[in-house]
């Protein structure tokens, strides 16, 4: 039987020695040397309650610190999220329910948390407290700037004193607790507390939260909203039905886990009727480009599970689902959305097959050391014969790519995306190119970059081009538009020949930005060619090459798979 956890206090954070809101009480940080030559990381202060959570409850800065109408909403967190909090550990936050001195109307939760302490008082470093964090659905207070600690540019930081009570300096590796003094250390607006009455004996008034708070809050756990969540990924209301609705929140009772995967779950569930083409370029501004295409993954998968599959193959296909997928979510989705009881039963039996294989990936890190290319062409070949259930341990993985660890085989670059989604500018900032097969140059040499009429001919002459290259040795860019598998498959055809790595380099833009850019362009395709292109583009999912970029609207790779 688990005992109640030993309450701990948060100590309290220094000044900087150039803080203005020092107060008779308060410490001032004795020196920096324990910043110096480290790297650092500075965040908003926020104008909230110190408060730390357990596996087995909560408080404030104190420890007895009773009850109060403010920390209700805090509670209701804890109890969603304490069973993941591993019994010992606690997670230190500002509690920002109640408006104290400063006011907010944007906030992303009502909790953010900032640092997050083991069983033996190791305050993890800030890389880790991150992904613990999110994993648990509670976000970080701003980031304001990171680097090696440097007190001239730390002075110079702005801070608005109208919005903002300051900021907090703590070194981004981690330290025991008995370092904190000269690890942590806080600038504070001068005069920050501004109110009459303090604000525990007033009216408690909430801040207000942004739209994103309800990404947040399906991450922690809570309830989805569908409309709310409509509004935070940016879709225009009204296109959801309440059937979709009711399958986002099916989706979501049925995910046993937090974190982005359940808001994945939650998401792909209410917008499983989009096309998969265009939506993780939509919703990448609000999430990010690798939840995104997580999410429209999850949209693209999920109508497979609803359909016969022969058992003696299942096991192949769920692998590599998993690969593009979290297959908990995958199964989530399909069974809130399956469209009648037989497509439900081959949900349950697929779940039923897919639990056999949770943990059972053998390659994990046994290329690890290797450089970049052959790990990567070692780990896409090793879990393709995983899936086919031709080996089972990392050493047969190893066993069966030894000939691949010396990366003395040809690379291709394969770009992937409409016109005007900036595949061309990428691959001119890729280093080492040594050919570069483009179907448009090709055309041009022919007379006109725009007929499309000897199509077949410049496919084949471009294709030729590319096999010689590829002889040759090297790294070999091809760029067209390679909408669908099937024209990305004569492509593959000529890279197995010369045994070459294939990476997709996949550039996913909303497709109002696509329009916009199109206008634009010295060369533009026609609306309805590019109308046409995003209704039959097809993205590759992670697993269908040895390695997949992809490559957000800013131009630069945001996820490998």
């Amino acid at each position: 039987m688990r005992t109640e956890q030993a309450r701990t206090h948060y100590p309290r954070t220094p000044h900087l020695p150039w803080s203005p809101g020092v107060g008779r009480d308060d410490v001032r940080a004795a020196d920096l040397s324990g910043f110096a030559g480290r790297e650092v990381v500075v965040t908003e202060k926020l104008d909230g309650e110190n408060t730390t959570l357990y596996a087995d409850g909560l408080h404030a800065r104190s420890p007895d610190s009773a009850h109060h109408p403010s920390r209700a909403w805090v509670k209701a967190l804890q109890g969603r999220i304490a069973h993941t909090v591993p019994e010992g550990w606690r997670v230190c936050g500002e509690n920002t329910y109640a408006r104290h001195s400063l006011g907010y109307d944007r906030l992303e939760s009502h909790f953010h948390g900032f640092s997050v302490w083991d069983e033996l008082g190791w305050c993890l470093d800030w890389d880790r407290t991150v992904a613990f964090l999110r994993e648990r659905g509670v976000p970080v207070p701003p980031v304001l700037w990171r680097g090696t600690f440097d007190e001239r540019a730390l002075r110079r930081l702005r801070v608005d004193p109208q919005r903002q009570e300051g900021y907090v300096v703590r070194t981004a590796e981690g330290f025991m607790a008995e370092e904190f003094g000269r690890r942590v250390a806080k600038w504070v607006r001068p005069g920050h507390v501004r109110t009459g009455t303090h604000w525990m004996h007033a009216a408690v008034t909430p801040n207000g939260l942004s739209a994103r708070a309800a990404l947040w809050d399906v991450r922690s756990g809570a309830a989805p909203d569908p409309e709310a969540l409509t509004a935070a990924v940016g879709l225009e209301p009204g296109g959801r039905t309440p059937a979709d609705h009711a399958a986002a929140r099916d989706a979501a009772a049925r995910l046993g886990v937090l974190g982005d995967t359940r808001l994945a779950g939650v998401l792909a569930a209410l917008l499983h009727r989009e096309r998969r083409g265009v939506l993780a370029g939509r919703l990448a501004p609000a999430l990010g480009l690798p939840l995104a295409r997580r999410v429209a993954d999850l949209v693209g998968l999920h109508a497979g599970l609803h359909r016969p599959y022969p058992d003696e193959e299942r096991r192949a296909g769920l692998v590599r689902m998993s690969y593009a997928v979290d297959l908990g979510a995958l199964h989530a989705v399909a069974a809130a959305v399956a469209p009648d009881a037989a497509a439900r039963e081959q949900v349950e039996w697929s779940a039923l097959h897919a639990e056999e294989l949770a943990g059972a990936d053998p390659v994990g890190g046994a290329f690890d050391g290797l450089g970049a290319d052959a790990a990567a062409r070692c780990r896409a070949e090793a879990r393709e014969l995983y899936a086919s259930g031709r080996i089972t341990t990392a050493e047969e993985a190893v066993a069966a790519t030894w000939r691949l660890r010396d990366g003395g085989f040809p690379r291709l670059v394969h770009m992937v995306g409409p016109s005007g989604s900036g595949k061309s500018t990428f691959a001119g900032t890729l280093p080492g190119v040594d050919a570069y097969v483009s179907l448009d140059a090709v055309r041009e040499e022919r007379g006109d970059r725009a007929d499309q009429r000897a199509g077949g001919d410049v496919l084949r002459a471009g294709l030729a081009r590319l096999d010689a290259a590829l002889a040759a040795g090297g790294t070999v860019v091809w760029d067209a538009t390679s909408l669908n598998p099937h024209q990305r498959s004569l492509v593959h055809a000529v890279a197995r020949r010369r045994d070459a790595l294939v990476t997709h380099a996949v550039v996913l833009v909303d497709d109002a930005e696509l329009v916009r850019r199109n206008a634009v362009r010295r060369h533009p395709v026609p609306a309805d060619v590019l109308d046409a292109q995003l209704r039959r583009f097809v993205p590759p999912y992670p697993g269908q090459a040895h390695r997949t970029w992809y490559v957000g609207a800013g131009g630069t790779v945001e996820e490998e798979a």
